[in-house]
């Protein structure tokens, strides 16, 4: 585990697992808004067994430091566009989910050259009026209520029905109250009041290197096909120039957290071409 200094200020904590990369690119998480880098808790040992894992805390996460800088998404896309030359990579394979998903395509878009393949999970790239309502929810929990009532609230949104049958699903819970209590209320208002801002739409025929799509098929938090006023995987699919998309039966919107092993299975291949 280590901390690296950006040109920006911003002290970003990070941990690498797995091989050293051997002439493959390394694999780097970017995790979705409350979680930091347990967002990926499940889902990293597994690819830590084929590639050299990166998981990072985005400032004001975790061990973290700093703050959202000007430009919205732009802003988060140029801090993890720093990360990458200051950890001293050259081009990376990303999977970024949700929030994560959201920086890592705007990256794409604005710096190709440090991209190999691009894995982005459950996220719109426009948030749909529906959406937002959800997110002011949660906004006004976090500030009002702390950390711990955001969980509640996003694991009822978050998480497929049949999950909370599941004998493991108090555990997850138990986790995921740990991973959101280590998140500012502050940075987590930030960053959803970035993504209500955002508008990822226009930079999609951009992203121009292999793109792999990982739906569930219940998430409800971010859906196949949003309303109107939103911009959803059923438009994503049709205007990035190269990309497939999977769509993982029985999964809620934290895929990487309910079907890691299934997850694992679609991303390898693909990142090994």
């Amino acid at each position: 585990m280590t901390l690296v200094k950006l040109p920006g200020g911003e002290t970003l904590w990070y941990k690498t697992t797995g091989p050293a990369s051997s002439g493959g690119k390394p694999l780097l998480h970017l995790h979705g808004s409350a979680f930091g880098h347990r967002n990926f808790g499940r889902m990293t040992p597994l690819m830590a067994e084929h590639f050299e894992t990166i998981d990072l805390d985005l400032p004001g996460y975790g061990e973290s430091t700093g703050t959202a800088r000007p430009g919205g998404m732009d802003g988060f896309a140029e801090i993890i566009y720093e990360f990458i030359r200051a950890t001293g990579y050259d081009k990376v394979n990303l999977h970024g989910t949700s929030f994560g998903a959201m920086i890592g395509l705007t990256l794409a878009a604005r710096h190709p050259e440090v991209i190999d393949r691009l894995v982005l999970s459950c996220f719109l790239a426009r948030y749909d009026l529906a959406a937002r309502m959800m997110r002011k929810t949660w906004k006004r929990a976090a500030l009002d209520s702390g950390m711990t009532a955001v969980t509640d609230l996003t694991s009822v949104a978050g998480f497929a029905r049949e999950f909370y049958e599941r004998a493991d699903a108090n555990a997850q819970f138990e986790d995921m109250y740990v991973a959101f209590d280590a998140t500012a209320p502050e940075a987590f208002v930030a960053g959803t009041e970035t993504i209500e801002r955002t508008d990822l739409e226009p930079l999609l025929p951009l992203v121009t290197g292999p793109t792999l799509l990982l739906a569930g098929a219940e998430d409800n938090m971010t859906p196949f096909n949003p309303a109107p006023s939103g911009c959803g995987f059923s438009t994503i699919a049709k205007v990035l120039p190269d990309c497939r998309m999977e769509v993982l039966p029985g999964c809620g919107h934290y895929l990487v957290l309910e079907q890691p092993e299934l997850a694992t299975e679609r991303i390898v291949p693909f990142i090994n071409g």
